[in-house]
């Protein structure tokens, strides 16, 4: 069925790329390779302490409240602390360990490469991610996301995050493309869903953990095979 989108423009980490299944295998690997256990009550009592610092802290970062290398080592730092392993270099350590290792990890949410492929012919398709660059080229490569994009948008290399608009106005312009011609798809409420409605772009919000909102959204799904129903 014919639509008026000619661009999507696609989140890559929780809605492409499976981030909690790659991170959660990246940290596992790390917990034994640094002899966590002699620290935390199992890799559990660390991941939940983990878990929540990581996400206070990308929520500052996204305000702008604090930079990179703070956020990378100290989602790190913190649960290390919390439990008496107060030393930072093996933080830091930890961190580089992780940015190196968790690209390389290759699981994606179910049916997205055979989504993509098949919405290709069809529209000019791109990633627009608040991760950082160092990353996130390689998550593309290594997961066989790279031919099915034409640009790549990275808020670090724009200098505005998801949801300020002016990274919203930035890839709209980059790519010649008119807002009511344009789709964005992002599982964050926050940084996809806000940050497209406040620019006047049509949403598609990734629910996949089917979390209750009340926001008025253009579409809703909890599988990308659904993008197809809505697009071809």
């Amino acid at each position: 069925m014919p639509t008026q989108y000619k661009h999507l423009f696609f989140d890559l980490d929780h809605t492409l790329w499976d981030f909690e299944a790659n991170s959660e295998e990246t940290l596992m690997e790390l917990y034994a390779e640094f002899k966590l256990d002699q620290y935390f009550n199992g890799f559990e009592d660390f991941h939940e302490r983990y878990q929540s610092h990581n996400l206070y802290l990308w929520s500052q970062y996204r305000r702008g409240k604090i930079r990179k290398k703070a956020l990378n080592t100290q989602r790190f730092y913190l649960p290390f602390s919390e439990v008496g392993f107060d030393d930072l270099s093996i933080a830091e350590q930890f961190a580089q360990q992780y940015v190196t290792i968790s690209p390389t990890k290759t699981k994606l949410f179910p049916n997205a490469l055979e989504v993509l492929n098949q919405l290709k012919p069809h529209y000019q398709m791109h990633i627009i991610t608040n991760g950082f660059r160092e990353v996130q080229y390689k998550k593309l490569d290594n997961s066989g996301l790279t031919p099915l994009f034409k640009n790549i948008y990275i808020s670090e290399l724009i200098g505005a995050q998801k949801p300020d608009p002016y990274f919203f106005d930035y890839f709209i312009k980059s790519c010649n493309a008119s807002k009511k011609e344009s789709l964005v798809i992002g599982d964050s409420l926050e940084a996809d869903i806000e940050g497209a409605i406040k620019s006047g772009i049509d949403q598609v919000f990734f629910n996949s953990k089917r979390q209750t909102h009340d926001k008025k959204i253009t579409h809703e799904i909890d599988n990308l095979s659904e993008l197809i129903k809505i697009l071809l």
